[in-house]
């Protein structure tokens, strides 16, 4: 699957544009769309120079493909519908993708929230999951609580709501 274009719109709403690299709520250099590392797998520095918006743009497109191949390998088989996978990859976009080998939940690939979603797609509880992942070093932060409901809503109804 690929992410739709009301998807991408979604995530981009919550990511905004940065041209100059700049330190997110988490402490961490971050340049473009929200991306924290450029496709070589280099991570941005804050003494980075400024990028453009047509390579921000691109470096965008490329991430987002990263990320829907990370989700379709996690989830192998289990079929989801399209409101599904974009609030799955709008939720790897922000909080990564987690495909290593220990069982920590640092994202997506060892979270409640996937066990769930391969178990049963349609699990009712699966919306609930979102909404643990709403802090960033440690604290709770209104913009990802609101992020996380979105993607509830995406997830669970197929409703988007962008970022004002």
């Amino acid at each position: 699957m690929i992410t739709s274009t009301k998807g991408l719109q979604f995530i981009k709403s919550y990511e905004k544009c940065s041209l100059v690299p700049y330190m997110d709520s988490a402490g961490v250099a971050t340049i473009g769309w929200g991306n924290t590392f450029y496709p070589n797998g280099e991570k941005v520095k804050i003494t980075d120079s400024p990028i453009t918006q047509l390579y921000a743009d691109k470096l965008f497109s490329v991430i987002i493909a990263n990320f829907e191949n990370d989700v379709n390998f996690l989830l192998g088989k289990v079929v989801v519908n399209q409101n599904q996978y974009d609030a799955l990859i709008s939720f790897a976009y922000n909080v990564g993708s987690d495909i290593d080998k220990d069982t920590i939940a640092e994202g997506l690939g060892d979270s409640t929230l996937l066990k769930k979603v391969l178990k049963d797609p349609n699990d009712p509880t699966i919306k609930l999951e979102f909404a643990k992942w709403n802090k960033a070093g440690g604290k709770v932060l209104k913009g990802l609580t609101k992020r996380r409901a979105a993607e509830a809503n995406i997830y669970s109804k197929g409703i988007y709501v962008n970022h004002i």
